[in-house]
Formats: C-alpha cells, sequence, structure tokens
C-alpha cells in the first residue's frame, strides 16, 4: 500500500533532499511539504502548503498521513535568542509530534544533533535533547532519532562557523575510526536516505547516530 509523507523543514538542506527522495520513491503516492513561506515545490510530486507555525493546531487537517518527517532547525543567529531557538528547535518539533499522534500517523521521525543531551551544559545540545525527551513521550508505532554530525551538502543559507567545521572534519576525517567515527561530516542526503529506509525495514530503534546512517542509506 502507498503511503503519505508530510514534511517540516523541507526548504533546509535535509529537508530539500528528503523531498527529492521522497517524490522518486514509488512507495510514496502523496508527499506534502509544510513552508511557512511559499517556496513553489521543485517537484509536481510535492503539494506545498503554507502553515502558520504559531496557529498549528487550525491545521490539524494535514495531519492525516502515514508517516511525519520534522527537518526543523535553526541557529542562534538567525533565531536572534535561545529562547527563539527553543521554540524552533525544541517545542515546535514536539507540538508537531502531539498532532500528529492525535491525528493517527504512527511513524515519525526527527533529525536532532550527534551529542544531544537535555542535561547538556552547552545549549544547543540541551535543546536538541529535551525536544528527543519531549518527543518520546508520545506512543507512536514507530520513532526515529537521527542524531548527524556536521552535515554536508549544498547549503543555500551560508553559515560561516559550519563551514569551517565542515572544512576541518573533511580533511580530517581518515583520522576518525572506531568509536570517533561517528563524528565524520555526513551528506544530508545520506541522512534522508537512511529515514526513509529505517522505515521501510521496519526497524524499531529509536536512536541512529552518526555512523550507523550511512550503512543504513544504502
Amino acid at each position: 500500500m502507498k503511503k503519505h509523507a508530510l514534511v517540516f523543514g523541507g526548504t533546509g538542506l535535509v529537508g530539500s533532499y528528503l523531498l527529492e527522495e521522497l517524490a522518486g520513491d514509488p512507495g510514496y503516492d502523496s508527499i506534502t511539504s509544510c513552508v511557512r513561506t511559499p517556496k513553489s515545490a521543485q517537484n509536481s510530486r510535492v503539494k506545498e502548503v503554507v502553515v502558520d507555525f504559531d496557529k498549528l493546531k487550525d491545521n490539524r487537517v494535514l495531519f492525516q498521513a502515514d508517516e511525519v518527517f520534522i527537518c526543523l532547525g535553526t541557529t542562534i543567529k538567525k533565531a536572534g535568542s535561545v529562547a527563539n531557538m527553543e521554540k524552533i528547535d525544541r517545542d515546535l518539533p514536539v507540538e508537531i509530534a502531539q498532532m500528529a499522534r492525535e491525528g493517527g500517523v504512527k511513524k515519525l521521525a526527527v533529525v536532532s544533533s550527534i551529542g544531544a543531551n537535555e542535561s547538556a551544559s552547552n545549549y544547543y545540545l540541551r535543546i536538541k535533547g529535551e525536544m528527543e525527551h519531549g518527543i518520546r513521550t508520545f506512543d507512536f508505532e514507530n520513532i526515529v532519532i537521527v542524531r548527524p554530525s556536521i552535515i554536508l551538502g549544498n547549503r543555500k543559507e551560508k553559515r560561516f562557523g559550519e563551514s569551517v567545521g565542515r572544512a576541518l572534519i573533511k580533511s580530517l576525517s581518515f583520522l576518525l575510526i572506531g568509536r570517533l567515527r561517528r563524528y565524520r561530516g555526513i551528506h544530508a542526503r545520506t541522512i534522508a536516505k537512511a529515514m526513509i529506509n529505517i522505515f521501510k525495514q521496519d526497524l524499531q530503534e529509536v536512536i541512529y547516530e552518526s555512523d550507523e546512517l550511512s550503512d543504513l542509506a544504502r
């Protein structure tokens, strides 16, 4: 039976590759991308819906889907404050998960971060950890949390710090072996493929670290 996928964050790096992969997969007959501002979908198979995320509860009809993918994320520079970052990286994904569960969605995947921990002193890792905790409180048939390291790919939005980090990771990847392998950079398309394949294979683990995603994407 073909499936309906609902994507949040489809204009971002991972989300854009995810939409490409879903659109090219015959297992999906319906793909909806929820965006804050219209971007004009790049594929005719993707239906773009403009959503006011401050009034998400007004869009309950959207959550009649089989699978929900959450690829939301921002930076402190773009958010302007830690409080605003918490709204985007923690509160919104948890609210989406709640509405998805109430709407009967059985499978949900979310992009988190390597090192996510609700007790972390680093605010970014703490926010991601709190988001993971919130999402895991909902009783889905399958919850998938992916924790990528530095994400590689053609990002429209330039982030200087990440650009430097990606360059360093690429040059030092050969040193990252064994337990350090998870810190290697990972391409956004690999993350997207892995999430789709995890659902296809009906794997029941919840958290997938960065080094596991490359194998799962094949």
